[in-house]
């Protein structure tokens, strides 16, 4: 289970990673390079979700959505500093409670 929620936590920095950067280049004016490198970090996203030992791609994609909301109230939080407030946490742990239900309900 370690290494699924490693291969999480890497898939959504390299999706909340390069989704910054591409804005930084088309909404804060940088350097193309900017959005090059930021559309490199999203195409590592995708092949990162492909190493997951989970066979049912939806069901992968799905519970990866939880953790990505998680990992982005953390990225406004650290990088835009902006404070989540209770109700941002409330829905992050639905979600994680979510992801939990998806990943560990047992299953014929």
């Amino acid at each position: 289970m370690l290494y699924a929620i490693v291969l999480f936590v890497l898939a959504g920095l390299a999706e909340i990673g390069g989704g910054y950067l591409i804005w930084l280049w088309l909404r804060e004016g940088k350097s193309v390079y900017w959005g090059i490198f930021g559309g490199i970090a999203l195409a590592l996203y995708g092949v990162i979700a492909t190493f997951q030992s989970f066979p049912s791609f939806g069901r992968v994609y799905a519970a990866y959505g939880g953790i990505f909301i998680v990992l982005s109230v953390l990225w406004g939080w650290g990088i835009d500093k902006k404070t989540p407030d209770l109700y941002d946490w409330i829905g992050a742990g639905i979600c994680l409670v979510g992801v939990s239900v998806m990943l560990l309900a047992p299953r014929h």
